[in-house]
């Protein structure tokens, strides 16, 4: 739960306090710094007992997670394009 004040926190120091002339130097940082824990997360996988018996159903459920919210996103958005837009493209009035 504390991840997302953190967040937020950086947000504010990012905008507001921190040197542009860091910027690059930053983002450089930021990428070791994604590189290193996508390292750690596949050690971390890969260390357990049973992870290739597990793997399938890691898989179904990563896929179960892109795809409920990409189905409804879709007709959330078919839904209000129908209903806000008319067959030209153009917003009703």
């Amino acid at each position: 739960m504390y991840l997302i004040p953190v967040m937020c926190l950086g947000i504010l120091i990012g905008r507001w306090i921190f040197p542009e002339k860091y910027k690059k130097l930053n983002e450089r940082l930021q990428t070791v710094c994604t590189i290193i824990l996508i390292f750690c997360m596949g050690v971390t996988l890969g260390s357990r007992d049973n992870f290739l018996g597990e793997l399938k159903a890691l898989g179904i459920q990563s896929f179960l997670f892109f795809l409920i919210p990409t189905a409804l996103s879709v007709i959330l958005v078919f839904a209000a394009t129908r209903r806000l837009m008319d067959r030209r493209g153009e917003v009703k009035e």
